[in-house]
């Protein structure tokens, strides 16, 4: 299996864990004259072999990037950039105040707008740079 499957695997199990425990805390308790339609031990039982199924496989993936975890850390940050960045504020201008004792406003930018937009498709650029670096890594990659 290589990481990219692993990685399939992983984000599967995930799902799985939330169904069975779903169950049990859905049929755990019901009224007596109800049917249960799944056994919640049987669940139970399934919710705690699939996490221990979950640990190995992400101890796995963990052991076989370890010489890639700069670049997956610097991959997460750099999203987090881009994201904030694209939030930030950058107007300029008179504009309508919201306060009823100011009518208008005026704002100015330290950085502007081209300047953000420049500084987020730079960032955009090296993510997509360590993105494929990363798929390529995952792809031909062996868990062991």
């Amino acid at each position: 299996m290589n990481i990219k499957q692993a990685l399939k695997r992983k984000n599967k199990l995930v799902g799985e864990i939330t169904q069975e425990f779903k169950k049990v805390s859905q049929y755990n308790s019901i009224e007596e004259k109800n049917e249960r339609p799944y056994s919640a031990r049987e669940s139970m039982k399934s919710w705690f072999s699939l996490t221990e199924e979950l640990i190995t496989l992400k101890c796995k993936i963990q052991a076989a990037n370890s010489s890639v975890n700069d670049k997956i850390y610097r991959l997460s940050e750099l999203k987090t950039q881009c994201k904030m960045l694209k939030e930030l504020g950058c107007e300029s201008g008179t504009h309508y105040s919201k306060w009823p004792d100011e009518k208008y406003i005026t704002k100015v930018a330290e950085i502007g707008i081209l300047e953000r937009d420049k500084m987020v498709k730079n960032i955009e650029s090296q993510i997509e740079t360590i993105q494929d670096e990363l798929d390529e890594w995952n792809h031909k990659t062996i868990l062991s």
